[in-house]
């Protein structure tokens, strides 16, 4: 390709409503445009990325032996009621209806789609495992698009979805995707871990996420550096950080605390550590709208320097679907506003979920339900009831103990081999074991060996290939620009000639040498536009080609061209013109 014949669009100026580096760079570069928010169109650098992270994709995929289809961007609302989540999704799911006022959806993803396509096709065991993807178009419809294509409307996902006779055979097709997974990440050359997740809204059990290591990423990884073990913040166990419960020392006591709402003012006024005092927070459960009636409130507690996981705080039995209460339901129950309550003596009855952790102090510090004071020297089994394991409590149960906190740097690790680290994390890729979740609710059916029908095991596996981009731009820049990694950039090399309209022997020697690096392979482009060295060099710079070669009249005259990787600007290789090639090569590792 030669610059002349290309689109190049490179800007001084980011736009300003880009707020993370990637969006930044993408936009300067050239490689996107904003149509509307969270809407882009992808240009030619930016398309030649998504293809080249594609090929890899579908190579491995391929590889694995899943087979490639198609399905519709559009999808008909009824396979949607059929798995029961046109209510369940959410204002995210865009509706649309035709001119004969029947309803579809842009689709986010394609669970039923494909569920439906098994349903039809797969009719026995023998037919079994099968493993579909395609790399298609989504849009969910994010309230508040940012970061550019991070957290796009619409963007290109590859995904995949297996079939199985049984929860065994689901599980190896998910390791065979899990390690495809790993083989694909490796390829694109991105440091990245796998973490165990939570499922979210596309439900079943057993679930990774792939995430590119960033220090931009919105997600929080825990892992622990002397084991294997890693996952994501709303998922990783926090185990309990004292061994067991002292004994009572204190008696419980109203103690003033005027203007002390949060627990740090209230440890620094009282002379206490945070650690001896705890958070409460007051969740509100909404009654089926069919049987009407009042929230359910419910109390939730922490340690003082913890943070509640709401992801956690969801899977308590009754906590489905939980709110944070209104303030006039906190008074309601507790007497006074936020700041002040504690579980002692509310008002009118909560259920009550308390930490680990919390499950094992002594002589603690909480609200004491009316302003400007709070208890101290409260203690479980004298002054409240003993928490219950949430394994064994019911409904009844005044206090559950349940693991509901944030782990935090320095926790100890799940596995036991060692303390936990926190990293940010950008997620590129997801797995799920889905079970029989939408098999079962769309009556999709195979006939197994005893002659029965039994609904598939699936799984699901998805990679966001447009947000790879934006992944692998966050992990890989400086402060001159991108700097990709040579699996998946525009081009693998950029031939700078300088003056080349006005050298007859820079031309013979760039044409030359874009002619042999395209013979070998490579994906390079040759720079003929007539701009100053400068410019040249700081366009692609911006748009971060891995390998430069500069070729001038002065360097040919003592018998050199100038080879430079993007990753070390300051380490300028000069070999001889009919080396170039040779060394190109070998700087690439081919």
């Amino acid at each position: 390709m030669k610059a002349s014949q290309f689109h190049l669009n490179t800007l001084k100026e980011a736009p300003s409503d880009a707020e993370v580096v990637s969006h930044r760079l993408m936009a300067r570069a050239g490689l996107i445009k904003r149509l509307a928010g969270g809407i882009y169109t992808y240009m030619p650098l930016g398309l030649r990325v998504i293809r080249r992270i594609e090929t890899i994709v579908r190579e491995e995929m391929n590889r694995a032996g899943a087979v490639e289809l198609l399905m519709p961007v559009i999808q008909p609302a009824e396979l949607w009621q059929e798995s029961g989540r046109w209510l369940q999704y959410g204002p995210e799911l865009l509706r649309v209806r035709d001119r004969h006022d029947r309803d579809f959806i842009v689709q986010p993803t394609s669970e039923e789609v494909i569920t439906d396509i098994a349903r039809q096709d797969l009719r026995s065991y023998k037919q079994l495992p099968r493993n579909f993807y395609h790399i298609q178009t989504k849009f969910r419809d994010e309230r508040r698009p940012r970061f550019g294509i991070m957290r796009g409307r619409e963007f290109t996902m590859k995904d995949a979805y297996s079939f199985d006779r049984d929860p065994q055979a689901a599980m190896a097709s998910y390791q065979v995707m899990f390690d495809a997974y790993v083989r694909i990440f490796e390829r694109l050359g991105l440091e990245f871990r796998a973490v165990a997740a939570d499922t979210g809204a596309i439900g079943g059990s057993a679930s990774h996420e792939f995430q590119v290591i960033a220090e931009t990423g919105e997600d929080q990884i825990a892992y622990c550096p002397e084991s294997d073990y890693a996952a994501n913040v709303e998922l990783a166990e926090a185990l309990p950080l004292l061994e067991a419960r002292g004994p009572a020392s204190q008696p419980m006591a109203v103690t003033p605390t005027p203007g002390q709402a949060r627990c740090e003012d209230v440890a620094r006024f009282l002379g206490l550590p945070l650690e001896r005092t705890v958070k409460s927070l007051v969740l509100a459960v909404d009654p089926d709208p069919e049987t009407g009636g009042a929230a359910e409130v419910w109390l939730l507690i922490v340690r003082g320097d913890h943070d509640l996981n709401e992801v956690k705080a969801g899977k308590v039995p009754g906590l489905s679907g939980f709110r944070f209460a209104t303030e006039d339901e906190i008074v309601e129950h507790f007497g006074t506003p936020p700041g002040y309550i504690g579980p002692v003596n509310t008002v009118k009855p909560v259920r009550v979920v308390v930490d680990r952790t919390v499950a094992r102090m002594a002589d603690f510090v909480c609200g004491a339900n009316e302003i400007d004071a709070h208890l101290t020297g409260v203690n479980w089994g004298r002054d409240l009831p003993e928490p219950v394991p949430a394994q064994d409590a019911g409904h009844d149960t005044p206090i559950i103990e349940a693991d509901i906190r944030n782990v935090r740097a320095g926790d100890p690790s799940p596995d036991g081999k060692g303390a936990l680290a926190i990293q940010r994390g950008i997620e590129v890729g997801h797995v799920f074991y889905l079970g029989t979740k939408y098999s079962a609710a769309m009556n999709a059916q195979f006939i197994d060996e005893d002659g029965k029908g039994k609904p598939f095991e699936m799984g699901c596996y998805g990679i966001g290939v447009t947000r790879l981009m934006g992944a692998a731009i966050e992990q890989n820049h400086d402060e001159r620009g991108i700097v990709w990694p040579r699996s998946f950039a525009p081009f693998e090399v950029v031939i700078c000639p300088l003056g080349m309209a006005k050298s007859p022997a820079v031309a013979e020697q760039a044409t030359r040498l874009y002619d042999q690096l395209r013979a070998a392979g490579l994906d390079v482009v040759l720079d003929d536009r007539p701009e100053r060295p400068g410019v040249m060099f700081a366009d692609w710079e911006l748009i971060g080609v891995p390998v430069r070669v500069t070729i001038g009249d002065r360097g040919l005259k003592a018998g050199e061209i100038e080879i430079v990787a993007r990753r070390d600007l300051q380490a300028v290789e000069k070999v001889a013109p009919d080396s170039a090639a040779a060394a190109v090569l070998e700087m690439l590792g081919r």
